[in-house]
């Protein structure tokens, strides 16, 4: 069963259009990212999912159930971590994870909860007084409540330093090693790349990819580069490499040969070089990043460096709320 179903799925505000004829599908116990520049649509389709909005046209199904027509039994099966999220300022991080639990009508520890995200040190500290950091990790202790089937987390490694986004990647993990479905959008690339079995980019409204990491670059045009050791080479070596379709550059420094090129021209590169008569002792190859993958296939919207991102890695800028 797929825990997630959207299709045919477009919503207007007005005349904007913010998401257009959307078909997506996430299966059980499978980890989905969502991505997207600034507004490409992804809060309104997480809201949709919630059913926060309904949709203009088309049907959105989730754990099986159609969303307009479900109650509060389909949303104690969903843990969500929204993004944005405040607590009560007087509340204790363990009132919280009370109130998550009495709401659920779960039976959870609130000790073993705040454990698993980090905050027993905190439990018993008035929430306002929590860093934006210690606040998210109590918004996922939160979402965590109740086993849930579905988990739908929007940024969720937001003010977290980078053990707190690693302790976050694992939970991610574990949920699912335990059945659990896990839809998240982030800005983090590499939270991304990381935990997601799948990703898919939405881009004006429409989903324009989605695949694993690895089937996304290789069905992408960017290139890879070759990186070669070898025992001597000299540029003019290199002048039949240049020459192949599908390289578009090739450059030497001592041992260390570097060529440019599509996927497929890798093994063309390998044997021309022993052609010539130059022995390779090691080759290494750098994929193309998430980062150029996401950019080829969004006209090069919304990719920044965001301080505090979490992990130093590269970032994709998102809206402050709306789309």
């Amino acid at each position: 069963m797929s825990a997630i179903q959207l299709s045919s799925v477009t919503k207007r505000f007005g005349d904007i259009e913010a998401v257009r004829d959307l078909d997506l599908t996430v299966e059980s116990g499978e980890i989905y990212g969502f991505l997207g520049p600034n507004g490409a649509g992804k809060s309104t389709t997480i809201n949709m999912l919630l059913d926060f909005v309904r949709p203009t046209e088309g049907t959105i199904t989730v754990l099986g159930e159609p969303v307009d027509a479900a109650g509060a039994e389909l949303r104690e099966r969903i843990g969500v971590l929204p993004e944005g999220f405040d607590v009560y300022s007087r509340l204790t991080g363990r009132k919280h994870i009370e109130f998550a639990i009495d709401s659920k009508e779960a039976n959870d520890d609130p000790a073993a909860i705040l454990d698993r995200v980090g905050l027993t040190d905190a439990a018993d500290r008035p929430a306002g007084g929590y860093s934006k950091g210690m606040r998210q990790r109590l918004a996922l202790g939160m979402a965590l409540v109740g086993e849930p089937e579905l988990l739908i987390l929007d940024e969720p490694s937001t003010g977290l330093d980078p053990g707190g986004a690693r302790e976050m990647r694992e939970i991610v993990s574990a949920e699912a090693d335990r059945g659990a479905t896990v839809f998240f959008s982030s800005h983090v690339l590499g939270q991304v790349e990381a935990v997601c079995d799948r990703v898919g980019i939405l881009h004006e409204g429409e989903l324009v990819t989605e695949d694993s990491i690895e089937g996304l670059r290789d069905a992408s045009d960017n290139e890879a580069t070759l990186i070669l050791t070898v025992d001597d080479a000299t540029d003019d070596d290199l002048d039949a490499v240049r020459r192949l379709d599908g390289v578009s550059g090739a450059a030497v420094d001592g041992s260390m040969v570097t060529v440019s090129c599509e996927s497929d021209a890798k093994t063309d590169v390998i044997s021309t070089l022993g052609e010539t008569g130059i022995e390779i002792r090691d080759i290494e190859t750098e994929s193309t990043s998430l980062e150029e993958l996401f950019l080829s296939y969004t006209d090069g919207e919304g990719v920044v460096e965001k301080e505090g991102a979490g992990t130093g890695e590269a970032a994709v800028a998102t809206p402050e709320g709306g789309q």
